[in-house]
């Protein structure tokens, strides 16, 4: 890609050996991202913008599940397939939707959105009753059905096999115990687990699933009315190429098509 003294862009690409060069006043870079290389995604908008002196933001996957290297992922693979609804928090953010377990470790939209904040090493934090105070409802349990194992109370709220696994994880020694055997202050202990179950993922499946990429072109060098470079006219940049990502829900779907659109109109 070569930018003309007259202010014209002339590409040129090589395929099975012959050359071909196109010339261009406009040049719209609508490339994507490293997302999902099996659809296309790369890097070359990034390459783009570096030869023409652009500041790129550190780049990595988003919208992607976690895995684990701990014994957590012995425990998501059992319960493959499990889905429930659960609020998901890390540095500061908060979502509530469905959580699937997998083979791999843990997807669902409430995991995509708070990957977009997650660090790696950061605790992640899962509360698998939201809306309730887990504790107070496992000590007024007791009181009423006294005569009933933990686990068998636990099942009307969550799926039998997670309750399975988080009895062995948290009350082994008492898994056939009644409610009426647990202290009160164990009933707290396991009800403060259960609304902040911390997890610690040994990373994300990485561009392969992800279905954004966080970062890419600083958008400080791009007009926001015109999606041309501030500092090169008729080069444009549009989609996720650029340092914008949205939430779930076709908000990145409705920034590429809008900025697509934009730089139409200026080009």
């Amino acid at each position: 890609l070569v930018a003309e003294d007259s202010g014209a862009y002339t590409l040129e690409s090589t395929q099975g050996g012959d050359t071909r060069a196109i010339g261009c006043s406009s040049l719209v870079v609508a490339t994507g991202a490293l997302s999902i290389p099996t659809l296309g995604g790369s890097g070359q908008g990034y390459d783009i913008a570096a030869l023409f002196g652009l500041k790129l933001t550190p780049r990595r996957a988003g919208l992607v599940p976690f895995m684990f290297s701990d014994a957590t992922r012995g425990l998501c693979e059992r319960l493959a397939g499990v889905s429930l609804e659960v609020t998901a928090s890390c540095a500061g953010q908060t979502f509530i939707e469905s959580m699937l377990f997998t083979h791999r470790g843990i997807s669902g939209p409430v995991i995509l959105q708070i990957s977009n904040y997650w660090q790696p090493g950061d605790p992640l934090l899962i509360n698998l009753l939201p809306g309730m105070d887990a504790a107070a409802w496992l000590i007024e349990r007791k009181a009423q059905q006294g005569h009933v194992r933990l686990g068998s109370v636990l099942q009307a709220k969550l799926p039998k096999a997670l309750v399975a696994e988080l009895q062995t994880l948290w009350w082994p020694a008492m898994a056939k115990a009644a409610l009426g055997g647990f202290s009160d202050r164990q009933l707290a202990e396991i009800g403060g687990q259960l609304n902040n179950w911390q997890l610690k993922p040994s990373g994300t499946e990485g561009y392969r699933t992800a279905e954004v990429t966080l970062g890419g072109i600083d958008t400080n060098g791009i007009s926001s009315k015109t999606m041309q470079a501030r500092d090169h006219p008729g080069l444009f940049f549009v989609g996720e190429v650029l340092d914008v990502t949205g939430h779930l829900g076709g908000f990145n779907f409705q920034w590429a098509w809008a900025s697509g659109f934009t730089a139409g109109l200026y080009a």
